[in-house]
């Protein structure tokens, strides 16, 4: 019997599931190689039908998006119970992603903003003896590592098909990659970007731009142009797909295993190039990140050394 593996969508975009198809021809090849047992997106599975499973008869899990509410942490539950191996399938299942900018709130905020004073969704409601419930809307996003166990972590916004036909392929290999590994090269985005070899050996800047500001050089190093790249202190594996478009990397495949706060490290770069000795010319140099936590933990914030913003 082929061995089986299974997709999830907790709370994200979509591209992971979209990333899959984009294997292209590739995915025939995945499809003659493994039982796709559970894939809601995609093909009509039920709820009731991972439940029904033995416990560890799925080979793999890949389960993609943060954890925002509890019907999302009961599915990660239930498919961790299924499976012999679950991976963290892009940034919001392995960083949080950019869900997890919901953590500079909490629940009520955010229902206020979306509601206002008008009606608001309750988790059970009973109407001529029937009731529905809806699941419950959590204060904090969580990277599903911090919800059920995760073997495997495959980065990106959304990981590139090659990342995923890699991961695939390793999984699917005599030799299991180490338990925690993250499926990706483990050394920064700038090795592996084309315009590496312009950037100056001593970079030094008065200001930043935003990408809107300019028409950015094709060939040069965007962060020696002013621009806010995060290449310095991201893992590489997307093959430099943003520098290649002529944009800034903005960090999606997280820290290399050296880095331990993302967002730190990538504030320390752009910090490290700043030419400001007082606080006027530094903040005059930072005027282009209108948005610190937004630029710097635009992925990572749930699973960073803050965690959320404190309320109260």
């Amino acid at each position: 019997m082929k061995p089986k593996v299974a997709f999830y969508w907790c709370a994200s975009c979509g591209g992971c599931e979209e990333a899959v198809v984009d294997l292209d021809e590739e995915i025939l090849n995945v499809v003659n190689a493994v039982d796709i047992v559970f894939w809601p997106v995609a093909l009509d599975f039920k709820r009731r039908d991972v439940e029904a499973m033995p416990d560890g008869s799925i080979l793999a899990s890949f389960i993609n998006g943060a954890i925002r509410n509890s019907e999302q942490r009961e599915m990660a539950e239930t498919l961790r119970a299924k499976s012999q191996v679950v991976v963290a399938f892009g940034s919001c299942a392995q960083l949080g992603g950019i869900p997890g900018l919901a953590n500079l709130f909490d629940a009520k905020e955010i229902l206020q903003e979306v509601y206002g004073d008008g009606v608001r969704p309750q988790m059970v409601h009973r109407e001529n003896g029937h009731s529905l419930s809806l699941p419950e809307f959590f204060d904090t996003v969580l990277a599903l590592d911090r919800v059920i166990g995760v073997d495997y972590y495959l980065p990106g916004c959304p990981p590139t098909p090659k990342i995923i036909a890699g991961a695939l392929h390793a999984l699917l290999g005599a030799d299991l990659p180490p338990k925690g590994a993250v499926l990706a090269p483990d050394h920064a985005l700038c090795e592996q970007c084309p315009r590496k070899d312009t950037r100056p050996e001593k970079l030094v800047l008065k200001e930043f731009k935003r990408p809107h500001q300019m028409i950015a050089d094709q060939q040069t190093c965007l962060l020696a142009q002013g621009l806010a790249c995060l290449g310095p202190g991201t893992r590489a594996g997307c093959e430099a797909l943003c520098p290649q478009g002529n944009m800034p990397c903005t960090g999606c495949f997280g820290p290399t295993s050296r880095v331990r706060d993302f967002g730190a490290k990538a504030l320390s770069a752009i910090a490290s190039v700043i030419d400001g000795n007082t606080e006027a010319e530094i903040a005059r140099a930072l005027d282009a990140v209108p948005d610190p936590a937004g630029t710097f933990y635009r992925y990572s914030l749930p699973s960073s050394l803050l965690g959320r913003r404190r309320m109260g």
